[in-house]
C-alpha cells in the first residue's frame, strides 16, 4: 500500500532509538500517522516542525499498518512563528482541534481551512477570525454544526446577531431582545465575510465556538480547552491582539 499526498505536521513522538512517529493532517487520507526514520537526526529536525507543510509519501506492507513516511519540505513556518508568539498559539490550537477528527478520515475541506489560516499568519486580526471560522467547520463536521443561516423563529436572513446556546440557531435582534443574557452574540464576521473583525468581534466569535466545543466535544471526551486558545483568548480580554 502506497499514497503520496501533502500534509500539515501536527507533532512527533519517539520511536525506537532514532526514529519518530509523525502525526499529519492530509489533504485527501485525513489525521494519519507514520514512522520516519531516523526521524530525530538533524536533517529532520527543522522539516518535521508543528505547522510545516510537507509532502508526504506514505507506505506500507497493508492497509492497517502504521507505515513509513518519506516526508519533503513544501512550505517550511518555523521562523514566521519565533517572529511572533500569538502565532504559535495560533498553530497549536489548530493542531490540537484537528487531533479531535478520527484517524484516517478524511476531511479536504478541513484541510483547505487550515492551509489559508497558515497562510495568513501575517496578519493576527485575520487569523483569529479564519481560526474562529474553522472551528465552526469542525463542529460541522464532527456532527454539531451551527445553523446561522436564517432566523430560527422568523426565517429571515438579515439581521442576525445572537445564537442560542441549546440549540445552535440563530436569531434576529429583535427576537433576541428579551432573552439577552442567556444567548451567545453572533458576531457580524461569520455572517458576512466582507465584515471586519475587531477584538470584541474575535472575544465574541470564540465565546461562541468554545461553547459548543465544549458542550459537544470537549466534555463529552474528557478533555478540555487548548491551554493555547485560553492563551489567545485572554489576549483578546487583555486588549494586545
Amino acid at each position: 500500500m502506497d499514497w503520496t499526498d501533502r500534509g500539515i505536521i501536527l507533532g512527533t513522538r519517539r520511536f525506537g532509538e532514532s526514529g519518530l512517529i509523525v502525526e499529519a493532517m492530509t489533504a485527501e487520507h485525513g489525521r494519519h500517522l507514520g514512522l520516519v526514520r531516523g526521524g530525530r537526526g538533524r536533517r529532520f529536525g527543522p522539516l518535521l516542525q508543528c505547522g510545516n507543510t510537507v509532502l508526504l509519501s506514505w507506505r506500507a506492507r497493508l492497509e492497517d499498518h502504521l507505515g513509513a513516511y518519506a516526508v519533503e519540505a513544501e512550505r517550511m513556518r518555523a521562523a514566521e512563528l519565533i517572529e511572533a508568539p500569538w502565532r504559535l498559539d495560533v498553530v497549536q490550537t489548530l493542531a490540537a482541534h484537528l487531533r479531535l477528527l478520527p484517524e484516517r478520515d478524511p476531511h479536504p475541506a478541513l484541510f483547505t481551512a487550515s492551509t489559508i489560516l497558515l497562510d495568513h499568519l501575517e496578519d493576527e486580526e485575520l487569523a483569529l477570525a479564519l481560526l474562529v471560522r474553522l472551528e465552526l467547520r469542525l463542529l460541522e463536521e464532527l456532527g454539531f454544526g451551527l445553523d446561522v443561516a436564517r432566523c430560527a423563529v422568523s426565517g429571515m436572513s438579515e439581521g442576525l446577531t445572537h445564537v442560542s446556546p441549546n440549540t445552535g440557531r440563530a436569531v434576529t435582534q429583535a427576537v433576541a431582545e428579551p432573552y439577552l443574557e442567556r444567548l451567545l452574540a453572533l458576531p457580524a464576521f461569520l455572517k458576512d465575510s466582507r465584515a471586519g473583525a475587531e477584538r470584541a468581534d474575535l472575544a465574541a466569535g470564540l465565546a461562541l465556538t468554545g461553547h459548543f466545543l465544549r458542550r459537544h466535544v470537549w466534555e463529552p471526551r474528557l478533555v478540555g480547552e487548548p491551554d493555547t486558545r485560553m492563551t489567545i483568548r485572554a489576549r483578546l480580554g487583555r486588549g494586545d491582539a
